[in-house]
């Protein structure tokens, strides 16, 4: 039995325990924002939040949730911080193929909810683990600074 909150809503499941949360979340659940790219935790396309900080979805087992909270991209929009990095994605036109996306967003929403104005050294030490087969990385880093702008006039 598993037992967290996801995207601010009570879940109980019954399931292996050791079943990754990117598994659980796509095959048990539903949520298929969440991507599997590596299966070995390097390439953050299956990045969520656990208790607000990121984690590789595909390596984690559901049974460190428990008790816990996982927010994924489905509820970025909800969240202040998650809304702003998802419209500055769109107005820099960050993705590509989009198949790293949510796991970028997740990222630079953990980021910014810690450090409201990064510096470029903050973002590399951040987005570092979530790669961009496309190489949208100078647009992500524009997002990430428009974001920041957008959260400190409080709009």
């Amino acid at each position: 039995m598993a037992k967290f909150n996801l995207n601010g809503k009570a879940i109980s499941l019954q399931i292996d325990p050791t079943t990754p949360i990117l598994w659980t979340l796509r095959d048990h659940i539903g949520l298929t924002g969440t991507k599997f790219g590596c299966g070995a935790a390097l390439c953050g396309a299956c990045t969520v939040h656990l208790n607000g900080s990121p984690i590789r979805a595909c390596v984690t087992p559901v049974s460190a949730a428990e008790g816990g909270n996982v927010s994924t991209i489905e509820a970025m929009a909800q969240n202040r911080v998650g809304k702003a990095v998802q419209e500055a994605w769109i107005k820099y036109d960050v993705a590509q193929c989009g198949y790293c996306q949510s796991g970028q967003i997740m990222s630079a929403t953990a980021l910014l909810t810690q450090k409201n104005n990064p510096t470029d050294a903050d973002i590399d030490a951040a987005m570092s683990g979530n790669i961009c087969r496309c190489g949208t990385y100078q647009r992500i880093r524009a997002a990430i600074k428009e974001a920041s702008r957008v959260l400190s006039q409080g709009v």
